[in-house]
């Protein structure tokens, strides 16, 4: 191989050389920089009005004759469901469960078989509605049945009205992104007191979001919640 040959390979190696040491320089540059992170939340929260509820009425009634039992609950579900559509409920939204009927002296095993009334029964009426304004107002008015024998069971925990948010997905793409802006501002107030500024996401977690009343009084009020965690780059 002539001298020539030789200088121009060997030259064309330092510059191959040269090139590559460049290339890794950058590439560990940016490999620290992507590796130097911050990790901030972001929150959105809002209220919402539930757009459903589910209000189970149930009574009880108890007697010695079966029949006449089953013909006073029939009566008492009549006179409720006269209520409820007077009131403005749709009949549509109203329901009937069946009777659940205890037999008291079945249930009991020696001592003394004597009771007031052998038969106890209970049935739930339940309304759902889309209409949560009209059955809310519905509601405090049902206790004026009292007056005509109807015995409810209000202290039973499945006695208990329930409000429903259906419109979530409606809500979450806004809330998302109030969610990451917030999260943003945190990383870049963070990028300023290190003397930093923010590069790209590395890394995103949506956050789960939650329905919650937003107290023991006002229920029909809905809270809805989420923290979106969000990881920046940091670079300099």
């Amino acid at each position: 191989m002539s001298k020539a040959a030789a200088a121009i390979i060997g030259t064309g190696l330092v510059i191959a050389f040269a090139v590559l040491g460049g290339q890794l320089a950058t590439a560990l540059v940016d490999f620290k920089t992507w590796d130097r992170v911050v990790t901030v939340k972001g929150l959105s929260e809002r209220e919402y009005p539930a757009d459903q509820v589910i209000w189970p009425i149930q009574f009880t009634e108890a007697g010695n004759d079966l029949s006449a039992l089953y013909d006073t609950l029939e009566s008492h579900s009549d006179k409720i469901t006269a209520f409820l559509t007077t009131s403005g409920i749709s009949a549509d939204d109203i329901s009937f469960n069946q009777p659940v009927i205890t037999d008291k002296l079945a249930q009991q095993y020696g001592g003394d078989n004597r009771v007031e009334f052998r038969y106890s029964a209970s049935q739930t009426v339940t309304v759902y509605s889309t209409d949560v304004d009209v059955v809310r107002k519905a509601m405090p008015d049902i206790s004026d049945l009292v007056k005509q024998g109807i015995v409810f069971s209000n202290q039973q925990w499945d006695a208990q009205p329930q409000y429903v948010f259906s419109r979530l997905n409606e809500v979450k793409p806004d809330m998302i992104e109030e969610a990451t802006v917030n999260a943003r501002e945190v990383a870049e107030k963070f990028a300023r007191d290190s003397q930093s500024r923010i590069g790209k996401i590395k890394r995103a977690n949506q956050g789960q979001f939650t329905i919650t009343p937003r107290d023991a009084h006002q229920p029909h009020i809905k809270k809805v919640r989420v923290v979106s965690t969000i990881e920046y780059t940091l670079t300099d």
